[in-house]
């Protein structure tokens, strides 16, 4: 790609494209706008990070991937030439890993990802033995995996620390067979620490909550090193923007549930004190 021109045109060729997929025409758009606004780099840099998850994995459309190689072939040829700003979003590329399993994925990218310092969020499966596990087959629990979502962030805008708060106050520590509604060993939460730093780093924080807030019962999250992350099928990709009214009730369920347990523990904290 020559020119910012060309790159707009194919942008604007691929938005249109039947083909194209709902998720991979918002990252599209949200490129083109950033191109029209002259924020060239920054728009191409955050495209190439949202698209790199999927793209390595061989799970893009063919139009789409070919402009990904050539978008990459592109930043290769003119990275010599790059500004600060460029330096700054290469480090934005370069982002961080977090991996965190807490019920059904539908209900974990929402939480996280509308976070300033957040890159992209990806649902799939991870801690199984299968490789390229399906849906269908991680829903058996067959296959030791559990639904989880892949997070990539900027670590100079939003710390990992920051991210476990955020997992501890969506999901229940408590529940070592599934989450909420969420029943099952697929469902199971755990944290998959990507490096040492980040396994401290967890250990600590669990090791915290424990001591700060009483649970009716012990915390049992687990936390493991991370293990191949294994994208899941497009359509369970952004549920929450792709199906809004069923995911709104599905997370009102869950919250009324957190409330409920958070109650319960209060009586059984005061009725032991009593």
């Amino acid at each position: 790609m020559e020119t910012n021109q060309a790159v707009l045109a194919a942008l604007y060729n691929l938005i249109l494209a039947t083909g194209t997929r709902e998720w991979e025409r918002k990252q599209l758009i949200q490129a083109k706008n950033a191109l029209e606004a002259d924020q060239v780099q920054q728009g191409l840099a955050q495209l190439e990070a949202a698209l790199r998850p999927l793209a390595l994995r061989d799970n893009l459309t063919p139009d789409v991937m070919d402009f990904y190689q050539a978008l990459t072939d592109r930043k290769s040829a003119t990275r010599q030439h790059a500004t600060q700003e460029a330096q700054r979003n290469s480090r934005l590329i370069d982002g961080e890993t977090a991996i965190f399993a807490g019920g059904c994925f539908w209900c974990m990218v929402e939480p996280f990802e509308n976070h300033p310092g957040i890159i992209s969020v990806l649902s799939g499966y991870t801690g199984g033995s299968v490789t390229h596990p399906t849906y269908d087959q991680v829903l058996t629990g067959s296959t030791g995996h559990v639904e989880a979502v892949e997070i990539i962030f900027d670590p100079a805008i939003i710390s990992y620390r920051e991210l476990l708060a955020i997992y501890w106050g969506v999901t229940d520590p408590t529940d070592a067979f599934g989450q909420f509604q969420d029943r099952g060993n697929h469902y199971r939460p755990i944290i998959f620490a990507s490096t040492k730093k980040q396994m401290d780093e967890a250990i600590a924080s669990k090791d915290a909550l424990q001591h700060k807030i009483k649970y009716a019962q012990p915390i049992v999250t687990e936390i493991l090193p991370a293990t191949t992350f294994w994208p899941a099928e497009n359509r369970y990709q952004q549920f929450y923007l792709k199906q809004p009214k069923r995911y709104r009730q599905i997370k009102r369920t869950r919250q009324q549930l957190q409330q409920f347990k958070r109650w319960t523990a209060r009586l059984k904290s005061f009725f032991s004190y009593k």
